[in-house]
């Protein structure tokens, strides 16, 4: 099964030549590919699948959704905690 996670966009930086960020998954933050959404700013919510931001939406849905898988303890298990730290 394939999960899309909604986060909030907290930085925005370029590696490499690669649109990257970091994005905060109620408290979980990864570094994510920012290609595919190229309008996106901090303060905005994205969905987020293997590592890669696939589109831009509202933050009602967003923390609903964060909420629905808080309580359903996927969140955890969705994103383990990196190992080292990024940029």
């Amino acid at each position: 099964m394939c999960l899309g996670i909604p986060g909030q966009i907290t930085t925005v930086y370029d590696a490499h030549g690669v649109r990257m960020g970091k994005v905060n998954f109620g408290g979980i933050v990864k570094e994510v590919c920012l290609e595919y959404v190229p309008e996106a700013l901090p303060g905005d919510y994205t969905i987020v699948h293997v590592g890669f931001a696939i589109t831009r939406l509202d933050e009602e849905s967003a923390l609903a959704t964060l909420q629905t898988l808080r309580e359903m303890q996927a969140l955890e298990e969705a994103l383990p905690p990196d190992e080292e730290p990024g940029p």
